[in-house]
């Protein structure tokens, strides 16, 4: 009886593809932001805001209560965590994830504040395995079934299609793009 090693090796592929779809989609997403980190935040983007907030009647003595009340038009209060005086004319309030400085001669206020994006946050924090323990060995699992992908792969098709002609070559020149930026800028 003869082995059908084709019919195993496109069984593993499909599996081993179908058991890492999700992981493939988070790393690609999350390696496409990371590799801009220069150009971007990828895991937070900045939200600006300009209103006037009330003032109190004694800007001599601004206490939590009053930096509350300057924060409720933007709804803002309950993520007060506490202020600072730069100078006679500026309060800074400290806000989860930010900040809101209030201009108190004219009550200009400027909320600047981190927030998370959606979906792409979390991706970078498993690229990133902040997770550690057994994030790390399921990682070192998706990488080993990479490897696995990548060669059952190349046996899939037979023909001029398959790895002997076609698949060759472009197997070659992605071997070769690499090597040449390896050669370029190592």
């Amino acid at each position: 009886m003869e082995f059908k090693w084709r019919k195993w090796n496109r069984a593993i592929h499909r599996d081993v593809g179908y058991f890492f779809f999700a992981m493939s989609i988070v790393y690609g997403i999350s390696g496409i932001a990371l590799n801009h980190l220069g150009d971007w935040n990828p895991s937070y983007h900045v939200v600006d805001k300009v209103y006037t907030a009330p003032l109190p009647s004694d800007l001599s003595r601004i206490t939590s209560t009053d930096a509350r009340a300057m924060l409720a038009p933007v709804r803002l209060e309950d993520d007060y965590r506490k202020i600072y005086l730069p100078n006679r004319n500026t309060l800074k309030i400290f806000i989860k994830g930010g900040s809101v400085t209030v201009d108190l001669n004219s009550g200009q206020a400027h909320v600047e504040q981190l927030r998370r994006i959606p979906l792409i946050y979390h991706f970078n924090v498993l690229h990133y395995n902040n997770f550690k323990k057994w994030w790390t060995w399921f990682s070192d699992a998706y990488a080993a079934g990479l490897v696995v992908l990548a060669i059952s792969g190349l046996f899939i098709l037979k023909g001029k299609n398959g790895i002997t002609r076609r698949g060759a070559w472009l197997t070659v020149a992605g071997i070769l793009v690499p090597i040449a930026f390896f050669l370029l800028y190592a």
